[in-house]
């Protein structure tokens, strides 16, 4: 026979169990966070290089489908060329064949500048890459884009682009958690 008497009705925590939860809860939020954020620039970065990927694809073929040299290069308020990649890229073709964007030169496209205070490099006093209607690279050296996370340059990856006119991106191949170039070496912005 069921005692009435002895059945309590439960209508909540009591405070030890809530202290605990909280506890637990505190524990778990400490070790996510950090982890949580390394994740967050990780995917930035990934989407930072497959843009830029995405752009110096559309560069190389508007020079083919054109028949035309097409540039892609951060430009200055004169409408030059410049070495501050992490500012915003232009895509035009150069119908006049002198290596700077004019108002009758037809502009394919524009990127917004990358995340403030991280770092896009391209080679050494480079200013522009340019494409030929072959879909090769004008010049005679290979380059390589370093994209360099704020605070994070462990994260860094990299677009290597060949004269063939080929595009890669960088890959951990070693599984060191740093990215390499085709090369092995690492993808650094020192």
């Amino acid at each position: 026979m069921l005692n009435l008497t002895s059945l309590r009705v439960s209508a909540g925590f009591t405070l030890i169990e809530l202290m605990i939860s909280v506890a637990i809860t505190s524990i778990l939020l400490a070790i996510a966070i950090p982890n949580f954020n390394d994740f967050i620039v990780q995917l930035r970065v990934d989407n930072e290089i497959s843009q830029l990927h995405r752009l110096l694809l559309i560069t190389r073929n508007a020079a083919i489908n054109s028949g035309q040299n097409a540039i892609i290069c951060p430009l200055n308020n004169t409408l030059k060329c410049t070495e501050e990649w992490q500012r915003e890229l232009s895509v035009f073709i150069d119908a006049n064949q002198n290596k700077a964007f004019d108002a009758t030169e037809q502009l394919i496209i524009i990127r917004a500048e990358i995340h403030k205070g991280d770092e896009l490099v391209y080679g050494k006093r480079r200013n522009k890459i340019t494409f030929k209607p072959t879909g090769q690279l004008s010049g005679l050296a290979n380059g390589t884009f370093r994209y360099c996370p704020k605070d994070h340059k462990n994260k860094s990856r990299g677009i290597i682009i060949a004269r063939s006119g080929r595009i890669y991106q960088s890959s951990d191949n070693n599984n060191d958690g740093i990215d390499e170039n085709r090369s092995s070496k690492k993808i650094t912005c020192d």
